[in-house]
């Protein structure tokens, strides 16, 4: 198949540029305390599996609470690639994938952005083939997608990986995937969500068995059912999914962003702060406050989505074992390792689901954290303070430790690499001066040709 242009669909000035290339770096003076409320975004994990859901549908969908992110302007590119077309308004993204024609996803697109390989199920359920390259994203570990693959295998598709392209077709005259039984060698979130979502238009029934439990998979399932699809389980270990023949259009909201929501209680935290933040979903931050609470943090809940943390003088330390939902999440153990660093003691980080994602410590430890690392297991002890350094962010929650590493430290903190920091956190920056950070973003393009 020959390339063509991709033609963008969106009308919007509110979302970040898409490109990997991003020379500015965030100054960071220390030590300031922080007071106010913080406004938590709508989940980036979900909103980008939920924008492949919506094309699931031939009618139009509506999401509401997407945040303005890279990766979802990336997303956006890559369903627009497909014929689909989008339209943004505020925190609103109206997807149109009535006009869903191309089944190939562009390699340039999808090599940026390892969600966009969720596209996959949504495509083959509609065009009964689908062309989607091997994803990319951060580089924090292994990553590989042969549970989709034996899964939509399962499922009745025939499926082949050439040049790094992933094939996969329904073979017959009415191309339509078949229910199935599948058993999830590990409990992957984004096989979960793919073949969830394959399943919802497939001829009969599929069973998931230890599927993924976190609340992102809800979140799609919930998506789906209000498009019409029959889908129990969801949340549990094993789901159960009714296919139906297609789905209608729907008006739905995203979950609130928890991995956001427990960077700002650390943000609190590591300032010795005082700071409320909402609408959060108390169910879903369990490990992590119950980890804060572990090292001296109190935290009061006011109302059903409103958290308050006061603020702590002495902290101390405490283990950590990342694990699938409901264990603590991987996605903060970067942020809370940088709060350890300065706890009293000595605390013994266990990274079980990525093996590489240490990248911040030899960053933390220019600022002069003491950590020491063997394998997938850090052993970090406490130290009375950090210092300001130039430090640079090598995959997103990386980038997250070293702000609030910086907010924590004396001086003045330098933090390069901040392309990751864009992909998952929105206005970021803004909402920490707003609770009395002094930080500020610096173009370095512009300042070289001044």
């Amino acid at each position: 198949m020959e390339d063509r242009p991709i033609t963008l669909a969106i009308r919007s000035t509110n979302l970040a540029p898409a490109s990997n290339a991003n020379p500015s770096i965030l100054k960071i003076w220390g030590r300031q305390p922080l007071q106010g409320h913080v406004s938590i975004s709508g989940a980036k994990n979900s909103a980008l599996v939920l924008m492949a859901g919506a094309l699931l549908c031939s009618e139009d969908c509506r999401l509401r609470n997407v945040p303005s992110l890279v990766d979802v302007n990336r997303m956006s590119e890559i369903l627009t690639a497909l014929g689909v077309k989008i339209e943004r308004q505020g925190d609103m993204i109206e997807i149109q994938s009535g006009q869903l024609s191309e089944s190939q996803a562009p390699y340039e697109l999808v090599s940026q952005l390892r969600a966009s390989f969720f596209a996959i199920g949504p495509i083959l359920a509609r065009l009964g083939v689908a062309r989607v390259p091997l994803p990319g994203g951060c580089a924090i570990g292994a990553r590989p997608v042969d549970l989709h693959v034996r899964g939509l295998q399962a499922l009745g598709a025939e499926v082949h990986i050439d040049h790094g392209i992933v094939h996969a077709h329904v073979p017959g005259v009415n191309p339509r995937l078949k229910g199935a039984r599948i058993y999830l060698d590990y409990p992957s979130v984004g096989a979960t969500e793919t073949l969830m979502m394959a399943a919802t238009l497939a001829e009969g029934e599929t069973i998931l068995e230890n599927a993924a439990q976190e609340p992102e998979v809800i979140d799609l399932a919930n998506l789906c059912c209000a498009m019409g699809a029959k889908i129990q389980g969801a949340g549990t270990k094993t789901i159960v999914i009714s296919g139906v023949p297609s789905l209608h259009s729907a008006d739905y909201s995203i979950i609130p962003d928890r991995i956001e929501a427990g960077t700002f209680l650390i943000a609190g935290a590591i300032t010795h702060s005082e700071i409320s933040l909402s609408p959060i979903i108390p169910e879903h931050l369990t490990p992590v406050l119950a980890k804060l609470k572990a090292i001296g943090v109190k935290i009061q809940m006011e109302g059903q989505n409103h958290l308050r943390l006061l603020r702590a003088e002495q902290l101390k330390a405490t283990d950590i074992e990342t694990l699938p939902y409901p264990g603590f999440p991987t996605d903060m153990q970067a942020p809370l390792m940088a709060l350890l660093t300065l706890c009293e003691g000595n605390s013994l980080i266990s990274e079980t689901v990525f093996e590489n994602r240490f990248g911040h410590v030899p960053e933390l430890s220019r600022m002069g954290a003491d950590i020491r690392v063997k394998g997938t297991t850090a052993l970090v002890r406490g130290v009375p303070f950090l210092s300001g350094a130039p430090v640079t962010a090598t995959d997103l929650r990386a980038s997250a430790a070293l702000v609030l590493a910086g907010l924590a430290a004396e001086g003045e903190t330098t933090i390069q690499g901040l392309k990751h920091l864009d992909r998952g956190y929105e206005q970021l920056e803004a909402k920490l001066q707003q609770l009395g950070a002094k930080l500020q973003r610096i173009d370095q393009g512009l300042t070289d040709q001044q």
